[in-house]
């Protein structure tokens, strides 16, 4: 597997996330095969969040991959905290609880990183940069990130973090790509014009931020995967041609078209499957040219001014 640098950090992670928010659906010995089968490609960064099966996803997973301080060795764990029943929460007191129960659900020490999940609107940045001092201090994580934020959003909490947000996980697939299509539409009076993000994508760009898109199969609001959908022909024809050039699945053609993107994007999957795991893997060594991403992105239905 191909591997990155995340963010300004030294952590070296293989260039695609394995998602593990559906692990909660598969029996125990389908659990362990698919934790195996990632390990076996090389996929060693695994994503999860208190929030997934209820804190079940993260039992499951260290029972799958019989966590122990051999295997903590070998693996990369991110999990995401804040999101609570009816609200967000990223006050001091609730980040240093969820992070000793994700621990305990992981049966490990330490966390690779720590994202906050989604945006709290009574965000205290003084109280998140305290609760990050002690959880580096007393070694329980050692990088920290955000999901779903804008780059003043970003901006406030470094007013007071002083660690640096290696990673910023954000919706993103060919369908859903309005971070990249306002960014050519400038100065234009059309729909794809509408920056709904701030500009996110150049920031984390300028500020070494990696950015890990997060449902990279997905069009709406988890309305459904675009991949083989009748709502999409031209966007599948043209993926398929392109996949039956590579002698690969079209899977591995939509994970590849996010990382042919010079933002050195993290895609995070979300798939129980080994075998769509695996075509999401080989997607690491699939180099798209500069048309064939052109033309996909215009196949979604994006038009170039």
């Amino acid at each position: 597997m191909r591997t990155m640098k995340l963010g300004t950090s030294n952590l070296e992670v293989p260039v695609i996330a394995v998602g593990c928010m559906r692990i909660n659906s598969l029996e125990k010995n389908e659990a362990e095969r698919f934790v195996q089968s990632a390990l076996d490609a090389g996929a060693n960064f695994f994503d999860h969040a208190d929030i997934y099966g209820g804190g079940k996803c993260e039992e499951i997973f260290s029972e799958a991959i019989h966590m122990n301080d051999d295997i903590r060795e070998k693996i990369i764990l991110q999990s995401k905290c804040g999101i609570r029943k009816g609200m967000f929460d990223f006050s001091k007191e609730h980040i240093l609880e969820s992070v000793d129960n994700i621990l305990k659900r992981l049966k490990t020490d330490y966390l690779d990183i720590l994202l906050l999940h989604r945006p709290d609107a009574l965000v205290e940045p003084e109280e998140v940069a305290e609760a990050f001092d002690l959880l580096e201090s007393t070694g329980k994580v050692r990088h920290f990130g955000v999901s779903n934020q804008t780059p003043m959003q970003i901006q406030l909490l470094k007013k007071s973090v002083k660690q640096p947000l290696v990673a910023n996980q954000l919706q993103l697939s060919i369908t859903n790509s309005t971070m990249i299509s306002n960014g050519m539409n400038v100065n234009m009076l059309n729909e794809s014009a509408v920056n709904r993000d701030s500009n996110v994508l150049d920031f984390c760009r300028l500020n070494d931020i990696t950015i890990q898109p997060w449902s990279p199969f997905q069009y709406g609001f988890f309305e459904g995967v675009f991949l083989g959908n009748e709502k999409f022909p031209e966007l599948n024809l043209k993926i398929d041609e392109i996949a039956a050039k590579y002698e690969v699945s079209n899977t591995t053609i939509a994970i590849a078209w996010l990382l042919r993107h010079p933002a050195r994007m993290q895609p995070v999957t979300g798939t129980t499957t080994i075998e769509r795991l695996m075509d999401c893997c080989k997607a690491a060594d699939v180099h798209l040219t500069r048309q064939e991403w052109y033309e996909i992105y215009r196949a979604a239905g994006n038009v170039l001014p």
